[in-house]
């Protein structure tokens, strides 16, 4: 902390701003009785009184005010040093038309005090903005750490208890699947429906445990650092190799930049986009591209597809955890019904947005945005689009 406002929190702002503004009440009456012993006009008196003593009072009623003002600690001290700024500034001002004015300052005796006066007036009232304003700025930096605090503690909750459901859950699929080879025999197609019925309701609760994992991780990811999202492209493509073959999937994509990211967690970006437009293609295969447009200092990542689109509706709430993107349908089991959620949760830790442009039955884009590196000529994307992933 300054040595300034050390000595200033020591004293009391209160006090010191009230000390001021009595000291200037003094010095009004002191030079009323030197003008009255002077034989000076009455008005004169009462004119020069005023003029000195109004800041001072000024200054003892504000410093009952800076009580009430609900100031930060480290905030209130401001004022002091804001008021004693305005007196230096304002007795710099009078010794320097006492250097450049031939004739000198007019009664000094009485242009030094009313021109402080006014100085530590003017002051008091910056000083006061000023902590205010420090005030506020500290209230929120406590408020934005007790958030972070916070949600780090969810986070390590949400991940200690996603942990420690995963192996009563794997207990029960296997102790169902050990009791459908035992007693296969003894079994009518109702109870190995029901066994079925019941193992499948467990796989899908461990992969919904295992987003929530995913979800809760996110901000213990890899620094972010220069990253390839062409290559980060290509590794999605190959991992979903097998799902583009079997819906006979198109995907195209511009040369994509290189952008500032986590390359693990671009990837789940690109993988969880990617199954979603493979997922609601309708009855046409999957038509899907991949573009990159710079904007300012990020670039604009695009994933369009030709499928069944989505309801304006559901342009916000589909990145809601668990939410379902259309009626009816039930969570799917590889991105445990988080994928959306856990891709904008993924863009806002790189410092981007993400959002959709869609309406029923006319296909969807999702846009997202990631922070550019230096601009070289090498990470501009072409115009021309690479060629297709087929089936």
């Amino acid at each position: 902390m300054d040595r300034r406002v050390r000595f200033v929190s020591a004293s009391g702002p209160r006090r010191t701003i009230a000390a001021l503004g009595g000291l200037y009440v003094a010095l009004a009456l002191s030079l009323a009785v030197v003008l009255l012993l002077g034989n000076a006009d009455g008005s004169e008196v009462v004119g020069r009184f005023v003029m000195v003593a109004a800041p001072g009072l000024a200054l003892l009623v504000g410093s009952r005010r800076v009580r009430e003002m609900d100031l930060h600690p480290d905030a209130a001290p401001r004022i002091v040093i804001w008021t004693a700024g305005g007196i230096g500034v304002m007795s710099a001002v009078v010794v320097m038309m006492e250097l450049i004015s031939p004739s000198g300052v007019d009664n000094p005796a009485f242009a030094v005090p009313l021109a402080t006066a006014l100085g530590s007036l003017g002051g008091f009232a910056v000083g006061v903005h000023d902590a205010r304003v420090k005030t506020r700025e500290r209230e929120l930096e406590e408020t934005v750490e007790r958030l972070r605090t916070s949600n780090e503690r969810l986070e390590e909750f949400a991940y200690a208890a996603s942990h420690d459901l995963q192996e009563p859950l794997r207990m029960v699929s296997s102790y169902l699947m050990l009791l459908d080879q035992r007693y296969a025999d003894d079994l009518d197609e109702d109870a190995r429906e029901y066994i079925d019925f019941a193992v499948d309701g467990a796989d899908r609760m461990r992969a919904m445990i295992d987003s929530l994992l995913e979800y809760s991780r996110v901000t213990r990811g890899d620094p972010l650092e220069s990253t390839d999202a062409d290559a980060v492209l290509e590794d999605v493509r190959t991992d979903l190799q097998l799902r583009i073959e079997e819906t006979d999937a198109t995907i195209t994509a511009d040369d994509l930049p290189t952008v500032l990211a986590d390359a693990d967690q671009l990837a789940q970006v690109f993988r969880n986009l990617l199954a979603n437009a493979l997922e609601y293609s309708g009855d046409e295969p999957p038509r899907i591209h991949v573009g990159a447009e710079r904007t300012g200092d990020e670039w604009r990542f695009s994933v369009a597809d030709e499928g069944i689109g989505i309801e304006p509706e559901y342009h916000e709430r589909i990145f809601s955890v668990f939410e379902q993107l259309h009626a009816g349908e039930e969570v799917s089991s590889e991105a445990g019904g988080i994928g959306l959620a856990l891709c904008e949760r993924i863009v806002e830790r790189h410092g981007g947005e993400i959002w959709v442009e869609s309406d029923l039955d006319a296909g969807a884009t999702f846009h997202f945005t990631l922070p550019a590196v230096e601009d070289r000529e090498d990470q501009r994307p072409n115009t021309a689009a690479r060629g297709p992933a087929r089936g």
